[in-house]
């Protein structure tokens, strides 16, 4: 082998497969060293992609990738991935404008048979495959890998349980770090720890004899053992094979001497679905990651050496971190408020009150579904639960809010982070249906906030109100810098508030694009338009008396939203239209998000792509309004 590096020899996966044991491992130190280079300039996934170095390298060394399916569950962890599969070159363009995407997507690469970015979707989706495959179309091995953390979540179970009675040729490679963004929580999670508790321990069902052959030899005899040991349910099975899997492991994840032989073991003799249970390391390799709290989950750009991350100082506070301030003072004053998240106490905010009253705090893991309907319950029995998930993960609950708390009219307050764009994340984590998917609810109050002092009262209104269900929404990263008030005030159900007085244009915007509106209006003024300008809080029960003012009393009503179509405007404009006030010459036009969804850029592109920023809202309202060319301040309503 030449002095040149492995990884500027690797093209494509084929290229892994000349390679022995040793140098695979060599490869896997300079494929660490790459991503770590490449995370310090991109920001990003930076913990679980150092976990699956060793992983990706054994996969696509075994397996013929791409005719053979490999998925990665949620897909943070693909950053090697990527740069082994034909993407090294473009790295440096991750969650960039027009660059790649930080998680898989179909669109990007021949390597990508399946995206994804929310969790425990890659077991039915490579059942999926193997259904394909069985049925005879051009598509060969599947291969799901998915964390501890996302296999505790109800899609995974029921995944498993369908795969295992199908009884079809799969792989599953559990990826066992006991480390999701936050510590996995749950029995599954104690169930996992209980099965190398006595490390090591294999059990290989029918693969046990070539598997052995292939250990060192201390590990033999406890490979022999493993059914015996390795019980999890009565009768000896561990639990994925009592749902028909055959079990294999734990093993290092990290020792291409236990992987490679492992993965060609259960290729050349697998029969039915197979487990493969790695036991890894999150953030492996990097110092500042292993140390850290969250193993580097989610991180800005970063110096190597040091591992400080390149954050800058914020103008204001974030949306996220007044709501849990907030939140906490509502539970200092009130003993029966609770909090539900799910595996995201520090993303949502939740963890400050949770260092305070950490017994009324739950974080129920990756379980959306459960954590409605167990704040329903809660809700049900007399608490005040507050449920906090970012609006993209919320839709994975969607059933339950309607069946379990809207349908029941339970008091269960929605605390919805991540509202509208959220930037490098992409579509798969934008926050653009919550608006009509809840304003469309019989029951359900929908409150959107305009700045961080407004969050503060709606914290206040909604832990205040009882009569049913409640939602208030806010976006990611910091404020607009208002005064913030020493407590919240309940704000008068369906309330909204004028901001500017003016004439022949009314706009009514609902959350944080007040603030562009009020830009789109400054520029208006330089051309003798005052528009008034109305902050509507509620898309539901929504300010009837302002809306019919506004109608009233101006040629032209504009809405404005950071959310699909189906929301607020459209609300707004079925009431104009139920009541007549579209019988008269009254504009009305509805600014929402387009109806496409809007690739990973800065928020401030993606709102301009989705005509939502201020010179979107100054063109629609000068393109029905005609200023007089010779004069500004005459204004013509445009028929």
């Amino acid at each position: 082998m030449s002095n040149t590096p492995l990884l500027d020899i690797i093209k494509s996966p084929t290229d892994l497969r000349g390679l022995n044991n040793s140098e695979l491992s060599h490869l896997a130190d300079e494929l660490r060293s790459e991503t770590i280079s490449i995370v310090s300039e991109t920001g990003g996934h930076l913990g679980s992609s150092l976990g699956v170095v060793e992983l990706t390298i054994a996969v696509h060394a075994v397996f013929n990738t791409p005719y053979d399916k490999l998925i990665w569950d949620v897909s943070h962890q693909c950053y090697p991935h990527k740069i082994l599969t034909g993407r090294r070159d473009k790295m440096r363009t991750l969650r960039k404008k027009a660059g790649l995407s930080g998680f898989t997507k179909r669109a990007e690469s021949e390597f990508d048979p399946f995206g994804a970015a929310h969790s425990s979707t890659s077991i039915s989706a490579a059942l999926g495959f193997t259904i394909a495959h069985d049925f005879g179309e051009q598509t060969g091995e599947s291969i799901a890998v998915i964390g501890d953390g996302s296999i505790s979540a109800g899609m995974a179970y029921e995944a498993l349980n369908n795969a295992g009675a199908e009884g079809r040729r799969m792989f599953v490679i559990l990826n066992d770090n006991e480390m999701s963004i936050a510590p996995p929580v749950g029995a599954m999670s104690k169930y996992l720890s209980s099965l190398y508790s006595s490390s090591p321990i294999y059990s290989i069902a029918e693969l046990a004899e070539d598997f052995t052959k292939s250990l060192p030899s201390p590990l033999r005899e406890g490979a022999r053992r493993a059914k015996s040991l390795v019980t999890g349910l009565a009768g000896g099975n561990t639990f994925f094979e009592e749902l028909g899997f055959s079990y294999v492991g734990p093993i290092d994840g990290h020792d291409m001497d236990q992987l490679i032989p492992v993965l060609k073991a259960v290729r050349t003799r697998a029969k039915g679905p197979v487990l493969i249970h790695c036991i890894t390391k999150k953030g492996k390799g990097y110092d500042p990651a292993e140390l850290a709290d969250d193993k580097y989950h989610g991180v800005a750009k970063f110096d190597v050496m040091s591992g400080a991350q390149k954050k800058s100082q914020p103008n204001a506070p974030s949306y996220t971190s007044v709501f849990g301030k907030a939140l906490l003072a509502e539970a200092e004053r009130d003993p029966k408020v609770v909090a539900v998240t799910a595996a995201m106490p520090s993303g949502t905010g939740v963890d400050i009150m949770a260092k305070r009253f950490p017994t009324r705090v739950f974080d129920v893991g990756i379980a959306e579904q459960h954590a409605v309907t167990f704040s329903g319950g809660m809700a049900a029995g007399g608490l005040k639960p507050v449920c906090a998930i970012y609006s993209t993960f919320l839709q994975r609950g969607y059933d339950q809010i309607v069946h379990d708390i809207a349908l029941q009219n339970l008091p269960v307050r929605f605390a919805i982070d991540r509202a509208g764009l959220v930037g490098a994340d992409g579509p798969t984590h934008a926050g653009s249906f919550d608006i009509a998917y809840l304003t469309n609810l019989p029951n359900m109050v929908v409150m959107a906030a305009s700045d961080e002092a407004e969050l503060i009262h709606m914290v206040a209104t909604a832990v205040a109100y009882n009569d049913g269900p409640i939602a208030f929404r806010y976006p990611r990263g910091e404020g607009v810098g208002v005064d913030l008030p020493k407590e919240g005030v309940p704000i008068p159900l369906g309330k909204g508030r004028v901001i500017q007085e003016g004439d022949k244009v009314a706009v009514l915007s609902f959350g944080t694009h007040l603030s562009d509106v009020i830009k789109a209006s400054e520029m208006l003024n330089e051309k003798g338009v005052t528009p008034t300008i109305a902050d509507a809080r509620f898309s539901k029960p929504l300010d009837i008396q302002l809306i019919q003012n506004l109608a009233e009393n101006h040629d032209v009503l504009i809405t404005v939203e950071e959310g699909a179509k189906g929301g607020f405007g459209a609300h707004v404009l079925h009431w104009l239209a139920e009541t007549g006030n579209l019988d008269r010459d009254l504009k009305v036009r509805t600014l929402t998000l387009k109806d496409e969804f809007i690739d990973q850029a800065s928020p401030d592109d993606m709102y301009k792509v989705a005509g939502l920023d201020y010179l979107s809202i100054f063109d629609c309202i000068s393109e029905v309004l005609q200023l007089d060319k010779e004069s500004n301040a005459k204004i013509k309503i445009v028929k």
